[in-house]
Parts: C-alpha cells; structure tokens; sequence
C-alpha cells in the first residue's frame, strides 16, 4: 500500500478508492456506496481525510460510472440528476448515517 494511505486504519484500506487529478495527484476516497439507478451506475465517496466522525459537516461526492469502463468516474453535471442520485444514496444509508436537510 501507498504512503499515503498510512493515517487510515488496516481494516479500512478495503473501501479506499485513489483517484488522479489532472496535475497527477492522487487523493483518496472512503467508499461509501454504490448503486445503480435509473439504468446507470453510481458511486458515493468520502475524502479519506475528512472521515473523522466528530466532524458535523463532511463534504461527500457522488459520481457516475462512465459507460463501458469500471475505472472512470465522471462528475454529475445535471442538478436534478445529482440530487435524485443523492437522495437515493440517503434512503439506503439512512440507517447508517445522519442526514441533515
């Protein structure tokens, strides 16, 4: 495993996602869900820096799997597409996390 991933607990390393920006540096991601809706597939990530559970605000980031490929993931441009992808991640996951309107 990368140095980068050595403030993350062992048991955790499973659901982490490296991903690459442009300028070549990688981040790294909690997995935190995916699903498919509507007939396209999605995925709900963490930064892996902002896990910590005292925290009352995380910013998460909900993804769309380019079509054809299990390694692209591509920003939701739509508004109403994001939000109904969103809301679908909440009512899975509403036993799991708190979810504030």
């Amino acid at each position: 495993m990368a140095d980068i991933n050595n403030n993350i607990p062992e048991e955790e390393l499973e659901g982490i996602v490296t991903m690459v920006n442009e300028d070549g540096e990688k981040h790294d991601f909690l997995h935190l869900d995916s699903f498919e809706l509507n007939g396209e597939t999605y995925v709900v990530l963490l930064p892996a820096d902002e896990g910590d559970e005292d925290c009352e605000e995380v910013l998460i980031y909900t993804l769309k799997v380019e079509e054809d490929s299990s390694e692209t993931l591509l920003p939701i441009d739509d508004e109403a597409e994001l939000d109904m992808a969103f809301e679908e991640f909440k009512n899975r996951m509403s036993d799991e996390y708190d979810f504030e309107d």
